[in-house]
C-alpha cells in the first residue's frame, strides 16, 4: 500500500483544515487507517483511527470533539477534518495503514505516507 497525504497548510487558531490521504491498491477497505502527528524532538503521536468498514473510529484525548476521521473506500481515501484548530496542533501529520484490530500504537501500522505540515498561528 502506498499512501499520499495532502491538505496541510497555515491557518489561524480557530480555523479548520481537512487532510486527505489517498491509497493505492484494491484492498483499501481491509486496512485500519490512522492519522499521527509529530513535532521536532518529540515522538510521533496518535491522533485518530478508523476501521476498514468505517463504522468504528477513535481519537486521542487531545483532539476528541474537534477532529473527525472518515473514509471513502470507493475512492481509497481517508480524511481528517480538523476544527477548531489550536496552536498546539502544529505538527507534521502522517497517515498510516495497518491490519487486524483497533490500535493507536505506531508499531502496529505497516505503511506510512510522507507527511503534510499543519501550522496553526495564534
Amino acid at each position: 500500500v502506498q499512501l499520499q497525504a495532502s491538505g496541510g497548510g497555515l491557518v489561524q487558531a480557530g480555523g479548520s483544515l481537512r487532510l486527505s490521504c489517498a491509497a493505492s491498491g484494491r484492498t483499501f477497505d481491509r486496512y485500519r487507517m490512522g492519522w499521527f502527528r509529530q513535532t521536532p524532538g518529540k515522538e510521533r503521536e496518535f491522533v485518530a483511527g478508523i476501521m476498514g468498514g468505517g463504522s468504528y473510529s477513535w481519537y486521542s484525548d487531545s483532539v476528541k470533539g474537534r477532529f473527525t476521521i472518515s473514509r471513502d473506500n470507493a475512492l481509497n481515501t481517508v480524511y481528517l477534518q480538523m476544527n477548531p484548530l489550536k496552536p498546539d496542533d502544529t505538527a507534521v501529520y502522517y497517515c498510516a495503514a495497518g491490519t487486524n484490530s483497533y490500535s493507536d500504537n505506531v508499531g502496529s501500522y505497516d505503511y506510512w505516507g510522507q507527511g503534510t505540515q499543519v501550522t496553526v498561528s495564534s
